[in-house]
């Protein structure tokens, strides 16, 4: 799917695409304005299954190109955060995938935003949450990829 750009008034992404991220049963990709050598790969972990189906997603994209993936969690318990991302780690590890892993304090957004905009990551892999009550990606996947696509022209994968 195409989006509106940066600094559109009405947010990064248009009302099709958002309510694509909502109801696909596949994954989404969001185009960046420019192609991406997916090199450098960002994966938002939390942990959930979507977010596990997000890094085998991006696992498969860096054994072909040879990347590295940076896997982003968002915790304000340090030790905690890396028990989530220890999962990640041995994923990565066992397919020989080369990674660094960022555990950092903020909102899911801001700190994937934060970390991708530091080490450059051209792509997203992302998980889209789901909603308990109807068994669908929340508008928290929605909000999230609004807010890196703010700051960001990078092609983003959202995984339901």
């Amino acid at each position: 799917m195409g989006r509106r750009g940066v600094t559109t008034k009405g947010g990064a992404l248009g009302p099709t695409v958002t309510s694509l991220i909502r109801i696909a049963e596949r994954c989404v990709i969001v185009c960046g304005g420019l192609p991406s050598p997916m090199q450098s790969i960002a994966v938002a972990f939390d942990g959930h299954d979507t977010s596990r189906r997000a890094l085998e997603r991006a696992m498969q994209f860096a054994t072909v190109a040879e990347s590295t993936v940076h896997i982003i969690h968002a915790s304000d318990d340090r030790e905690a955060g890396l028990k989530v991302v220890g999962v990640a780690e041995a994923t990565l590890s066992m397919q020989r995938v080369a990674f660094v892993t960022h555990v950092e304090a903020g909102k899911p957004g801001e700190v994937v935003a934060r970390v991708m905009q530091r080490t450059r990551c051209d792509s997203l892999f992302a998980g889209a949450h789901m909603s308990h009550e109807e068994g669908r990606p929340s508008a928290v996947v929605v909000s999230h990829a609004e807010e890196i696509l703010r700051h960001t022209d990078i092609p983003v994968v959202i995984q339901p």
